[in-house]
């Protein structure tokens, strides 16, 4: 039981004595005590039964009431001035949770409103999207309005950690100097006080980011951390990672990954941002649409039809993931979605479970407009020409958050446009009365 004043600094010894050093020879820990039959650890320990069963109820009661699990006090014949008084609930509610959050501002007040007032901090935000769907956009954004103070941000330096391509320093001086906030502020954002770091393969992104971004943290006092994108070390491995031995140790890599990331932003209270690419998801086949197919088969080479025009597919099942991943991914939510438009962030549901929110940028191409809209900009440095002179649609959507209610299936989301200041949400009334001349 060496372990039990690690595990609760103030436990009373004094009143188990007579079984702590047994317990002791015998290398019971604290979890075998917790976890294991009370009758197993005394014989064991050598010990009496009611003495051990004793000591369990009242570690277990202790640890109650730190968790908030229980309000009351330890059990009675713990001494009176050895209470639980004073001690700490972990459980709060999810205002008095979010309240202790600072929040990072994409500088335009219709984005920060749909997610929740900004990117929050101790916590992992997703920027998923297919290409060209304005991630790097919103993430270069990120890295000056953090350096501004509250409420905009934090007053602290921003970290950029890319897997792909450098940090597009002529994209971040144009934003700099053409968003009004930004430009006008009195104590302005300076590209000296982002830091960069270059992951080329999977072997140095772990290694940066389980030994060099701690130091980094705490040497500089980062606010945000962005790492674009997740994604692009574990596509370039996945060819030999076919074989269920290597999907399970991925599996647990990506467990890993999100469990360092998680203890850093919460340790440090800085935001962890990171972009995830896409991949297209292909809607089940239904045994109707393979019926139809024999049909136009059987009427090319033979004179009569076959006789399974007539076999219905069945219902699909609310608990398989081809239904359930239209919830966690941000497509096909909503009943417009073609099937042919369907994508699903890449690292599947492994991925999905470690992070705290999920954004999805989804862009459409707008045939009713030639050229770019107002103020759109095309940039031919970042990602290898990712906006062309054609005029795309695209729309934020908050899939999950705990502190902001998620996009619905019939909300498309808020639409905004990539311009030469940033990412800003699209003036509805002018864009109507642009289509009308």
């Amino acid at each position: 039981m060496t372990d039990l004043l690690h595990t609760i600094p103030d436990f009373p010894t004094k009143l188990y004595t007579h079984l702590l050093p047994s317990l002791e020879k015998h290398l019971i820990t604290t979890t075998d005590l917790l976890t294991l039959d009370a009758l197993e650890v005394a014989k064991r320990a050598h010990l009496p039964l009611l003495d051990v069963r004793r000591l369990a109820s009242h570690v277990v009661a202790i640890l109650q009431c730190r968790l908030g699990l229980k309000t009351d006090n330890a059990p009675s014949y713990q001494n009176a001035g050895e209470g639980q008084a004073g001690y700490g609930s972990l459980r709060k509610t999810g205002k008095e949770a979010t309240t202790r959050l600072s929040l990072i501002s994409t500088l335009d007040p219709s984005i920060d409103e749909a997610l929740g007032g900004g990117i929050p901090t101790s916590c992992i935000t997703e920027i998923t999207g297919e290409s060209g769907a304005g991630k790097t956009q919103l993430l270069l954004t990120l890295l000056l309005s953090a350096q501004l103070p509250p409420p905009d941000g934090l007053s602290r330096p921003t970290l950029y950690i890319s897997t792909e391509h450098p940090l597009p320093t002529v994209r971040l001086a144009q934003i700099l100097k053409n968003h009004p906030v930004l430009s006008s502020h009195p104590s302005p954002p300076s590209l000296n006080r982002i830091l960069t770091l270059n992951t080329p393969d999977l072997e140095s992104q772990d290694h940066i980011l389980t030994y060099q971004l701690p130091v980094a943290l705490a040497r500089h006092s980062v606010g945000l951390v962005i790492l674009d994108s997740i994604a692009a070390n574990y596509r370039a491995e996945r060819s030999s990672a076919n074989t269920p031995f290597a999907l399970a140790t991925r599996s647990a890599q990506l467990v890993r990954l999100g469990a360092l990331l998680r203890s850093l932003s919460r340790e440090h209270n800085c935001a962890v941002v990171v972009a995830n690419q896409v991949a297209d998801r292909f809607a089940p086949v239904s045994t109707t649409s393979r019926a139809s197919a024999s049909i136009s088969v059987g009427n090319v080479f033979s004179s009569s039809p076959a006789s399974t025009a007539t076999t219905s597919a069945p219902a699909p099942s609310v608990l398989s993931l081809d239904h359930q991943q239209r919830f966690f991914t941000g497509w096909g939510a909503e009943p417009s979605t073609p099937s042919h438009n369907l994508k699903t962030p890449t690292l599947g549901l492994v991925w999905a479970n470690q992070i705290t929110c999920r954004i999805a940028l989804v862009k459409e191409r707008d045939y009713g407009s030639a050229g770019t809209g107002e103020g759109e900009v095309a940039v031919d440095d970042i990602g290898g020409a990712e906006w062309n002179s054609r005029r795309w649609r695209r729309w934020m959507r908050v899939v999950f958050a705990p502190w902001v209610k998620g996009t619905g299936e019939r909300e498309r989301g808020v639409e905004f446009e990539i311009w030469s200041g940033g990412a800003r949400v699209v003036n509805k009334a002018a864009a109507q009365s642009q289509k009308a001349m």
